[in-house]
């Protein structure tokens, strides 16, 4: 009786410890909403998540570590590599064909940049969970209101994303929006801080 009584005491422990230990970010979660809800400060939770390089950008059902474990989490850059293979060949040719309608004049470099930034909208629990959400989402990209998007990717916009999802992945620098402050009718991104300028287009944090 005393050896079942123990058994149970350490699966019990065993349970707590991983559910104590691993918290999954819901829709609407931020780092200070989930060091709060778990009784520990922002300072702590970032010490326990090394992996997350930008506490700004956690997504959903992305596993934050509620206190100091041994093991190895993954790097940030694995958990973006993750999260973005389960693209569709729909959700790519989307992708790219935004890029086309925002930065056709725009370097290689400027149209891999726009992908960035959708990618790290997907990332984002500001943001909606798939490419076509954030994408569609009301106000949010011109070529969406005018039809653009609608038009077909040209072969650099394609090999653009493509960059995007590999080794230029953070050409952004974990920028959320960007714009061309020389035609924008809507300044509201003039108060935002300049992560870097890629052509015409300055982003935004």
């Amino acid at each position: 009786m005393r050896k079942l009584f123990f058994l149970l005491t350490l699966l019990a422990a065993l349970f707590v410890a991983e559910t104590t230990f691993a918290y999954t970010v819901q829709k609407g979660d931020t780092m200070m909403k989930i060091a709060k809800k778990n009784g520990i400060t922002l300072e702590e939770l970032s010490k326990a998540n090394p992996q997350i390089t930008n506490i700004d950008l956690i997504y959903v059902g992305q596993h934050i570590h509620l206190h100091n474990e041994k093991h190895n989490p993954k790097s940030s850059s694995e958990t973006s590599k993750d999260h973005v293979e389960t693209l569709s060949e729909k959700e790519l040719d989307l992708l790219a064909r935004i890029v086309r309608a925002e930065a056709q004049t725009e370097p290689f470099e400027g149209k891999v940049a726009v992908a960035d930034v959708v990618l790290n909208r997907l990332e984002s629990p500001q943001f909606p969970d798939t490419i076509k959400e954030v994408i569609y989402e009301p106000g949010q990209f011109e070529p969406v209101m005018n039809g653009q998007v609608d038009q077909p990717a040209d072969e650099e916009s394609i090999e653009a994303v493509d960059a995007a999802l590999s080794d230029m992945r953070n050409i952004t620098e974990d920028s959320l929006f960007f714009y061309n402050p020389a035609i924008a009718t809507n300044r509201w991104l003039d108060t935002r801080e300049t992560t870097v300028v890629i052509g015409q287009h300055e982003f935004k944090h």
